[in-house]
């Protein structure tokens, strides 16, 4: 069944994601002729290649699609886009139309805040719920088959440190399937406000038991909280910072982010920053999105760029040498005033 949409709703790109061999992002216009159009230059490292509100306030059947926290690529070519609100959709890679829903709960049927999504190599997904927060496997049914151990500290308080809603939002497997790495949006309590805590777990060997790994700290921007990173080879990551102030708008940049020479801080009780002998990740700005061109985007509340929205999603949908194709989402929080948007990127690593 393909989603019903309001007539006003433009299909403003047709996003070809690229591990699958897909078509390049095409532009349609609302009078309907295709239009092939170049990327455009965010920075000299990134250009957009296309942008989509064809699901924003969309259905499904009876599910609202949107709410959108995470990306991934299944083994078979399809997205899956993770909602907050207890699903897991499968869309079509070229059209983006929904293909099914999975619901998801706990194994006691309680409501997930999903935040992060990996697919593991077997096809189980790797889900991430800032709640506690918690890492669950789920098969492709939404049947849950357990969950990772979780640090005290970054449990919510009482039972840890960490801030409600502010916990595991980001989550990624690294190449090879080794390496799970899940970021914290925010600091814990004591920590300094601005550097958040990178937990990983590492495959115990050969079957689903991961076991918990290093840690990392990393500083964010002021003002802004890590929502997603995307693990790269040799221990790089991209990582998506972002950022919101009323009557403003939205702050989203992309940053590569690289874990190498980190000092793992799992031992580290309080983090200040760089002294005490504890390194935090390195990360080097690719594009502030607010640079982006707005190809005719519109906002429906104020925005330093009409393009930009409240965008937590983001996966390597393809790369080809030094160049990666990268798909984010916004979260439309079910609000009239945000919107459901697909952004497809083009990124060049140095």
């Amino acid at each position: 069944m393909r989603p019903t949409s309001p007539s006003t709703t433009r299909l403003r790109t047709v996003l070809a994601a690229a591990t699958a061999g897909l078509a390049a992002a095409a532009c349609l216009t609302a009078a309907g002729p295709a239009n092939a159009q170049a990327p455009r230059a965010c920075s000299p490292a990134v250009s957009l290649a296309g942008y989509s509100d064809a699901l924003d306030k969309t259905t499904y059947g009876d599910a609202f699609v949107g709410n959108f926290s995470a990306l991934a690529t299944d083994a078979d070519g399809s997205l899956l886009a993770l909602s907050d609100r207890s699903a897991l959709f499968a869309l079509d890679a070229r059209t983006l139309r929904p293909r099914a829903v999975v619901p998801l709960a706990t194994d006691t049927g309680a409501a997930l805040d999903a935040e992060g999504l990996a697919v593991d190599r077997d096809g189980t997904r790797l889900i991430a719920s800032e709640t506690e927060p918690s890492v669950r496997r789920y098969d492709r049914t939404g049947r849950p088959l357990g969950g990772l151990p979780v640090p005290d500290a970054l449990r919510v308080a009482p039972a840890g440190r960490a801030t409600a809603n502010q916990t595991f939002e980001g989550l990624t497997l690294l190449p090879g399937g080794r390496t799970l790495l899940a970021t914290m949006e925010e600091a814990l309590a004591g920590d300094t406000t601005d550097v958040v805590r990178f937990q990983t777990w590492r495959r115990h060997g050969g079957g689903r038991d991961f076991r918990l790994g290093a840690q990392y700290g990393y500083r964010a921007d002021t003002g802004l909280g890590v929502v997603e990173a995307a693990g790269l080879p040799g221990g790089r990551l991209l990582v998506l910072e972002r950022g919101f102030t009323a009557g403003v708008g939205n702050t989203v940049r992309l940053y590569l982010a690289d874990t190498r020479r980190a000092t793992d801080t799992s031992g580290v009780a309080v983090l200040t920053g760089d002294d005490d002998g504890v390194r935090l990740v390195r990360k080097s700005l690719l594009a502030d999105l607010v640079d982006c061109p707005s190809l005719g985007a519109t906002a429906k509340q104020p925005q330093p760029n009409p393009l930009l929205d409240n965008i937590e999603g983001m996966t390597v949908t393809g790369r080809h040498g030094g160049r990666l194709d990268v798909l984010l989402v916004s979260d439309d929080n079910q609000n009239a005033v945000q919107t459901t948007r697909f952004y497809a990127l083009r990124v060049r690593l140095r």
